[in-house]
């Protein structure tokens, strides 16, 4: 699971009126490198939860992102950098994403989050 995916999850467990971010308890993660496109960057920082995203980095050992997106963003290549190792490079393989208000905990395998509820969570 990559962090671009993270960023749009939240816990739909019934009465769970705060179920994002979701933490992430990884217990294997793997990096790999992809192609560089500073465009899709620039388009896809707008959508990003930018607080909750950095939270999520920390989580899986990114630690070099800024706390706030810096204002010449668009044309700072090394936050941009940054940025894409975090949205894109590194890969929870293993673990868990755990719900900020109820604790109810939705396993990754091999890479994909398992977020199906059980019948008396719908």
């Amino acid at each position: 699971m990559r962090l671009l995916a993270h960023n749009m999850l939240a816990c739909n467990v019934k009465g769970v009126v705060n179920g994002y971010p979701l933490k992430i308890e990884p217990k294997e993660t793997r990096e790999s490198e992809t192609p560089f496109n500073a465009q899709f960057l620039v388009h896809m920082l707008p959508k990003m939860e930018w607080p909750a995203f950095v939270g999520a980095a920390k989580e899986i050992g990114v630690t070099n992102l800024p706390s706030d997106i810096p204002d010449d963003a668009a044309s700072d290549e090394e936050f941009l950098r940054a940025f894409h190792h975090a949205l894109l490079e590194v890969h929870v393989e293993e673990g868990e994403l755990v719900c900020p208000e109820s604790g109810r905990r939705f396993p990754i395998s091999k890479g994909i989050p398992n977020m199906l509820l059980n019948e008396d969570e719908v």
